[in-house]
């Protein structure tokens, strides 16, 4: 994962009518790749989505935005800030990743070949409630022409549907309904090729916004006909994160004044959500068998990824005064996988966060040796003697059961360490508290 150096932040400028005046270059390429340019409407849906909602609040909001171009996704902190004559984005953090794969075709399972095909044959497209084109994937738009100004024109400029079989147009019949459609025939632009259009509605703000639209050759067999569907786990993350941000939403009180109660629900829902999805991850992983088990990972800064999980803590930990002491090795170089290193760490603090008493002090320690370790002691009632086996098994817990866990979180951290060649071990205390430590290779 790489992290795109931010000083200064990059920028953009939206005018009052939505159009992109100014950008620096990496939000300028994303512009350009999507088929359009400097004066034209911002086409990054999630940007735009943002830039439209601190406008019609006139307030400033920070929220994560996933972006993404054809080689790359890219996980995104953007700060959108309102004036008189328009928005300003300033994207504070910047990281890219190897794309998601998606749930649409190249999530079938048909082996690696045919879904290379797949993919190659398939291209994107976002439109607005008026079937209006908001944007296209960079493929498409190299294919159809850089120059051509898509954003704003009707999707019959780039595709015209046309009857199926049965004489029905299922895109017109899906849109009266706002669901999703499949097998759409349509000629794609300028040179009327065949294809068939895929769709599944957009929601910005609670409301309908549209479609994301799929191409694909005819030829290409749709998920779900004669193919295995994606597993369940990736079918139910993008709804996840779709409940994450709404509720995150109400708990910042972004949409107006809002009783405290109600905004105390948003929190409670997203971090429900949150739990829930990094479960589904987890299990997904275990289902098939650990993708990366035996494989140590790149070089991370150990260090830095516990700051991060540490001040994902701090909501839960500020409202009971708890305290979360990070010491010992400023910097430190370890092998393994950053997503997986920071769910271990989150689910070792959130549970010593959980255990401590009000007021009480979590202790994180980084220490360099043969191995590269994390100690996460607290200060709550330790582990009973004929627990420390079991709490490592899955849907096992301890005797003491606040906080309502599933008895998956040590099992799954236990497990994600392994896969990395490291692991996590309940250490012997002779003081009140219990003490988990993190160990990986290191770099």
């Amino acid at each position: 994962m790489a992290s795109l150096p931010l000083q200064p932040p990059v920028t953009a400028r939206i005018d009052s009518a939505g159009r992109l005046v100014a950008a620096d270059p990496p939000l300028l390429a994303l512009q350009e790749q999507a088929g359009s340019k400097i004066g034209a409407g911002l086409v990054v849906p999630q940007l735009a989505a943002l830039a439209r909602l601190a406008s019609r609040l006139a307030v400033p909001i920070t929220r994560p935005v996933t972006a993404a171009n054809e080689q790359e996704d890219f996980d995104l902190i953007v700060r959108a800030e309102p004036d008189s004559d328009g928005v300003t984005l300033v994207v504070e953090r910047w990281v890219a990743r190897p794309p998601s794969r998606s749930r649409w075709l190249s999530g079938t399972r048909v082996g690696d070949e045919a879904e290379a095909e797949v993919r190659a044959a398939s291209e994107d497209l976002v439109t607005d409630q008026a079937l209006r084109i908001v944007s296209v994937s960079p493929g498409l738009a190299r294919r159809i022409g850089q120059s051509a100004e898509l954003a704003g024109q009707p999707l019959a400029r780039l595709v015209r549907p046309v009857e199926d079989s049965e004489g029905n147009l299922p895109l017109l019949e899906s849109l009266s309904a706002r669901t999703e459609f499949a097998g759409q025939p349509a000629l794609l632009r300028p040179d009327d090729v065949a294809v068939l259009l895929d769709g599944e509605p957009r929601h910005e703000e609670g409301q309908f916004a549209g479609y994301a639209i799929r191409l694909r050759n005819p030829e290409a067999p749709l998920a779900g006909k004669g193919m295995d569907l994606p597993p369940l786990d990736t079918l139910l993350m993008e709804p996840l994160a779709s409940i994450i941000g709404q509720a995150e939403e109400i708990a910042g009180r972004s949409q107006g004044p809002l009783k405290t109660d109600y905004a105390g629900y948003g929190s409670d829902i997203a971090t429900a959500a949150r739990h829930l999805l990094d479960l589904l991850t987890a299990l997904g992983d275990g289902a098939s068998g650990g993708a990366n088990a035996g494989a140590a990972g790149e070089t991370v800064d150990l260090a830095e990824l516990v700051l991060d999980a540490a001040g994902l803590l701090q909501a839960d930990a500020a409202p009971r005064r708890i305290t979360l002491d990070v010491g010992g090795e400023g910097r430190l170089p370890a092998l393994g996988q950053p997503r997986a290193i920071t769910q271990i760490l989150v689910n070792l603090i959130g549970n010593a966060v959980r255990f401590s008493p009000d007021g009480g002090t979590v202790t994180i320690t980084l220490e360099r040796g043969d191995q590269a370790r994390v100690t996460i002691a607290d200060e709550g009632p330790g582990v009973a003697p004929g627990d420390r086996v079991r709490i490592f098994e899955r849907f096992e817990q301890g005797s003491d059961t606040r906080g309502g866990s599933a008895g998956l979180g040590l099992a799954i951290s236990r497990r994600l360490a392994r896969d990395m060649g490291g692991e996590v071990d309940l250490l012997d205390l002779t003081a009140p508290g219990a003490a988990f430590r993190l160990a990986l290779p290191p770099a």
